[in-house]
Formats: C-alpha cells, structure tokens, sequence
C-alpha cells in the first residue's frame, strides 16, 4: 500500500463494517501518526432482529464509537440513512462529497462495492450503493461544479484524494502489514458484543479472534507470509 499520505476517511455502511478486518489496518496506520476519521451512512438499526430499530440504533452507535475508540480513532459521524434500503443516488453522493470537502482526506477507505464477496456469495444492497457511491464522491467532491451549494455553506471544493481502499474486495490489490494490529482489531470487532450475541452461539472472543486471524492468514498466503489486510485500490 502507498504510504505518501496522512489524512484517511473510511466511509461505510453500518457498524461492524470497518470491524471485520480494516481496523487492523486503521490501527497500523495511527501507529504511524497518520489520522482516520469515520463516517457512517446508517446506524444499523435494522442488524438485530431481536431488536426493535428504535432500541438497535442507539445501542449501535455506542458500540460503534467504543470500537473506534479501540483502535484510536476519535472521530466518529453517523448520517442517518435508514439501514438496509441505503439508496444509491445524488443525495447519498452529496452527504459523501460533502464529508470528503470537511474532512480533507488524501485516502479514503470504504466496503466492497461489488455485487459478490467472490464466487457466489452475494453481498448486500447498503454495502454495493455505499461503496459505489464512495467512488463517484471523491470525483464529487473536487468539481466545483456539482452540488456548487456545498460551497456556499463553506465546503469548497477537495481534489486532494490520491487513493480510495476497499475492505472486502474479491479483487484484492494492495495489502497492509496489519499484524501488530490485530490484538485492537479482535478488541474491536469485539466492542460489537450485541450485534456478535445475536449473530452466533460462539462465544465472542472466540469468534472475532478466529475470524480475523483466519483472514489475516488468508492475506498472508499472497503476501510473503505476512498477516495483513488486503484492499482494491483505485488511484487517483
């Protein structure tokens, strides 16, 4: 992965997202003195079908701001967008382009946008329309020209994006060393305690240490024999 750059903002769909392996790489990264902020489309109140949204969203957004927190991110922006009916479109592109103008980032980090986690595991509506919306807000977010309101509140135009990263790609180009990550990592994903409780039987710890050192593995066999966390990196 490049390293010429200090500013990153990870846009995703819910909590847990960056969680199932990107925050190993987060944590590498602030040990490096780069910054990380991170932006949320929903809180994932549709997550946990033994609760009610109203209950599920709050609760999720502590847990998602303890996570962050794990990894040493301080910074954490939820926009409200309904889980699991996140619309592709020019609004879900403006509150992007808009984020990317605030927050001046040279990289931005995001969920795989396409329709397959590979082979014929389909993945969900809320990750390809946040992840395909990314891609077209970094472009947004440097023309004058397109949502030109922005501008009149303040947020001038950012073409300063060098690099966007996609967690989850089936298309994997770059990896990140990300072991001396993983303990935050499995602190992390960890920190989601609620969401884990309804999703598996296993006991927490088990289940987020298993799974993300069995994907830093995976990474590991194409990459020298390192544990890390692979990305699609589109440059800019």
């Amino acid at each position: 992965m490049p390293t010429d750059w200090r500013r990153a903002l990870a846009i995703v769909a819910h909590p847990d997202d960056l969680e199932y392996g990107a925050s190993a790489a987060v944590a590498t990264w602030l040990d490096d003195g780069r910054e990380c902020v991170y932006l949320l489309a929903s809180a994932g109140e549709a997550g946990i079908d033994t609760l009610a949204p109203a209950e599920a969203g709050p609760l999720r957004e502590r847990e998602q701001r303890a996570s962050a927190a794990a990894v040493g991110v301080a910074t954490v922006e939820f926009l409200g967008h309904p889980d699991g009916v996140i619309e592709y479109g020019t609004a879900l592109r403006r509150d992007f382009a808009a984020a990317i103008r605030r927050h001046r980032p040279e990289l931005v980090l995001t969920l795989n946008h396409h329709d397959t986690w590979g082979g014929t595991y389909w993945n969900t509506p809320d990750h390809r329309n946040v992840g395909r919306a990314v891609l077209d807000a970094v472009g947004d977010a440097g023309n004058r020209w397109i949502f030109p309101d922005l501008a009149e509140e303040g947020l001038v135009p950012w073409d300063g994006v060098r690099y966007v990263a996609v967690a989850g790609s089936p298309q994997p180009t770059h990896a990140v060393d990300a072991s001396s990550g993983l303990e935050r990592a499995v602190a992390s994903l960890l920190c989601h305690r609620t969401y884990i409780e309804a999703l598996t039987k296993e006991d927490p710890e088990t289940y987020c240490r298993t799974f993300l050192e069995g994907s830093m593995r995976g990474v590991a066999a194409r990459f020298g024999g390192r544990p890390g966390v692979a990305f699609e990196l589109f440059i800019r």
